[in-house]
């Protein structure tokens, strides 16, 4: 089910790693060509085509009246919520609420000389889109890390798209949005979904930015409207590497590598150890615990097609080969868990010691679980409340201020070939003098 790669075989790694790069929906051109008729067809006939492509991919007939999906039915849905599981979602939408609270920017000025105000305004966006997939992949808790922060930002409109009988099947789903008091609702899935709150139609309002997790259709759509709206960003299959020593226990590992193999075929879980004993351990750990899994064949598929068990000589090689795949989530099981993630350059999020697992932060610590994929964590960072503000700067510069630097300004503009913007800063001395 899942090999074992000594660090000499750099075929078979390589081979893991080209798999691994694969999965980039920017890859697939004719993917991207059929979302891109799908957003063509959305904004040029608007809520006639949501409608006919419901009745084609969710196999749904709905009028025009049935897009928005009423309240009342979110509070029905939301009943059927099991007890443990709404107490459940209480607490972490506080966990999650109290450390995004810490990520609040605020406005600032500061006078760097007699005569000049710079400064930056912080406000959030007006409108944000969420959106939040239907079937096996409905997840209450990816509804919380999006909207939490952007409440906590401050904006003032999100608006929520679904597939037409998600809320309906996802009970907790529907509670999640109900305790964040969300309830602008919009029976939409899919790309299509993505250009509805991208361009806007009859119904679906456009936003500014839309976020949210879905499938490969969802985020090449997201990939096409970004520019014409901001996106959190262009998600890949979930990933996890788990670096550990000979202290770690072989079932915590294996039991964490099937957590993350359960996301989907395509989702990737690693370990990479100096310890052969461990590697060993592991296997048969995850051959023994896979067999009480219900999604047993997704599990399988996954750790065949993009697992592995990695050996390197020593912990410094395991880091040096995080650094280079930077995923979307690291465990560090080691005797000096510390030591070894300040060695880290390149990670979306860090999980420290074997009581740590993948887990706590999907559902419950506090930190955002939206986290970077496919490498990008070289460059991007967990969705957070900033990816819900806009910075303006400001700047004030009185007469005499202006003129001290006019001189300089306009040699700047003049060795630009920008001669009408030195002039007007020079006009204005002119101006003052005469």
């Amino acid at each position: 089910m899942i090999r074992i790669i000594p660090k000499l075989d750099q075929t078979a790694l390589g081979a893991l790693l080209g798999r691994l790069q694969s999965r980039s929906v920017g890859l697939d051109s004719d993917l991207l060509t059929v979302v891109a008729t799908i957003i063509s067809n959305v904004r040029e006939h608007g809520d006639k085509a949501l409608l006919e492509y419901a009745d084609r991919f969710d196999d749904v007939r709905q009028s025009v009246a049935d897009l928005r999906f009423p309240k009342e039915e979110l509070v029905r849905s939301a009943e059927r919520v099991d007890g443990c599981v709404l107490a459940a979602l209480r607490e972490a939408i506080a966990n999650i609420r109290t450390f995004h609270l810490r990520q609040v920017e605020t406005s600032w000025e500061m006078t760097p000389a007699v005569g000049i105000t710079l400064g930056q305004r912080i406000t959030p966006i007006e409108r944000v889109g969420l959106y939040v997939p239907g079937g096996t992949a409905a997840y209450p808790s990816s509804v919380i890390m999006n909207v939490v922060p952007a409440q906590v930002a401050g904006v003032e409109r999100i608006v929520v798209t679904t597939p037409p009988r998600a809320l309906t099947d996802n009970p907790a789903v529907a509670a999640a949005l109900l305790e964040l008091n969300v309830t602008e609702i919009y029976a939409v899935g899919g790309a299509q979904a993505i250009a509805a709150l991208a361009y806007g139609t009859e119904t679906v309002p456009r936003v500014d930015k839309i976020t949210g997790p879905g499938n490969k259709y969802v985020a090449a759509a997201k990939k096409l409207v970004f520019g014409d709206v901001g996106i959190d960003a262009i998600a890949g299959p979930s990933e996890v590497v788990i670096i550990a020593d000979d202290s770690a226990r072989a079932n915590f590992v294996a039991a964490d590598l099937l957590a993350q193999a359960e996301h989907g075929e395509d989702a990737s879980a690693l370990l990479i150890t100096s310890s052969v004993d461990l590697a060993k351990a592991v296997q048969l750990e995850l051959a023994r615990q896979v067999k009480t899994l219900p999604r047993r064949s997704i599990v399988g598929n996954s750790l065949t097609e993009y697992g592995g068990i990695v050996l390197v000589d020593n912990i410094d090689e395991a880091c040096q080969l995080v650094n280079k795949l930077a995923p979307e989530h690291v465990e560090v099981i080691t005797r000096e868990d510390e030591a070894v993630a300040g060695k880290l350059r390149h990670a979306g999020a860090i999980f420290l010691g074997g009581f740590t697992p993948e887990a706590v932060g999907d559902y419950f610590a506090g930190p955002n679980h939206v986290l970077p994929t496919q490498r990008t964590a070289r460059f991007s960072s967990a969705l957070g409340v900033y990816d819900f503000m806009k910075r303006t700067s400001v700047l004030r510069y009185s007469q005499t201020a202006l003129a001290k630097s006019a001189g300089k300004i306009a040699a700047l503009a003049e060795a630009e070939g920008l001669h009408a913007h030195g002039r007007s800063v020079a006009i204005r001395n002119e101006d003052v003098k005469s």
